[in-house]
């Protein structure tokens, strides 16, 4: 897969908003976090991820283009509070209050959980399958986990097996 490249002004952006986000978290807390390691490597509809333990945020570039100064306003502060709560206050659920309260007090940006960006150019093909209530679509990973019968996936909500859909349930 070729590497997509950031321009250069859109990487300082990009900067810029962390350290701004960084500085403010750091006179708020009282403590002097360093600079998170900063990497352009996040795929498939994921905006970003905190490596925790190795103090690291990791973005997808596509998204990052396709939405620009959206992107950094909602992702940076949103992978930066998940590293600040692990900081100060340990191992807590991913949005829980801590980083909630990481996000609007500390921060100054809405706690949303989940971006809300157009996801086609980097969706991967699909698989239906089905339950007892639904159809579910797995992603190409967990479709080739079924198939070679390394994983069975249940419904959340009916708690039945998925089956590819079409096939007939044992």
């Amino acid at each position: 897969m070729k590497p997509v490249r950031i321009p250069i002004a859109l990487q300082q952006a990009v900067m810029r908003c962390l350290r701004e986000k960084l500085q403010q978290a750091n006179q708020q807390l009282g403590t002097d976090h360093p600079e998170p390691v900063l990497l352009y490597q996040q795929r498939g509809t994921s905006a970003g991820t905190a490596w925790l333990d190795r103090w690291e945020i990791r973005l997808n570039p596509v998204l990052l283009l396709e939405n620009e100064q959206r992107f950094i306003d909602e992702v940076i502060p949103h992978e930066l509070a998940h590293l600040l709560v692990h900081r100060v206050f340990g191992r807590v659920p991913p949005h829980g209050k801590q980083w909630q309260w990481m996000m609007e007090s500390v921060l100054g940006v809405p706690a949303r959980r989940t971006h809300q960006f157009e996801v086609t150019s980097v969706q991967s093909k699909t698989f239906l399958y089905q339950c007892g209530c639904q159809h579910h679509e797995l992603t190409l990973r967990r479709h080739n986990r079924v198939l070679r019968n390394e994983a069975e996936y249940r419904c959340r909500r009916c708690g039945r097996t998925l089956h590819p859909a079409g096939d007939t349930p044992t």
